[in-house]
């Protein structure tokens, strides 16, 4: 899940860095394969990262009864209304940078938006990322038994199509 978050803060990155260096267009080759991998991450991959967390993880901390489990739970209702939040402006963004690569230009007006909305998207997951790495993944590896985090793994495999390498398989 932590990779899942270095790779979102990369490619929003990648988004905001070519938002302010061509303010609007044209865009040249580079930028363009910037935008059009940045956008396939965001809506193929990260819809797969809400669904590790909202449908394998945060179910398993609602279970839990510990008092360390019971500090996060409310964290976890605040972090899947965050989820729908974050969907709705990359649809957003999604849309603007659709329409700069077709016309290979955007009015100053859409490039404020899209600029607003990277703006938004990027404060909203600095405070998100924290609290899900500083709290909840603390609280899930103190709380749920090897074979509850070994199931996660398998989830999140299977969810994505690849094979599933126990904690001890990797190198």
């Amino acid at each position: 899940l932590s990779d899942c978050h270095r790779r979102i803060e990369r490619f929003l990155q990648a988004l905001q860095s070519v938002a302010a260096q061509l303010d609007s267009g044209p865009l040249d080759d580079e930028h363009r394969a910037a935008l059009e991998n940045a956008l396939n991450y965001f809506r193929e991959a990260a819809p797969k990262h809400n669904a590790d967390e909202e449908e394998d993880l945060f179910p398993k901390l609602r279970k839990l009864t510990s008092p360390c489990a019971a500090a996060v739970l409310g964290e976890v209702d605040r972090l899947e209304a965050e989820h729908k939040t974050a969907d709705a402006w990359h649809r957003q963004v999604e849309d603007l940078c659709q329409r700069w690569l077709r016309d290979n230009a955007l009015p100053a007006e859409a490039v404020a938006e899209l600029k607003r909305l990277l703006a938004s998207l990027s404060d909203l997951y600095r405070a998100h990322i924290a609290v899900e790495e500083e709290q909840v993944f603390p609280a899930a590896q103190a709380g749920l038994s090897a074979p509850e985090l070994e199931a996660i793994g398998r989830s999140m495999a299977s969810r994505r199509g690849v094979p599933f390498l126990p904690a001890s398989g990797r190198r």
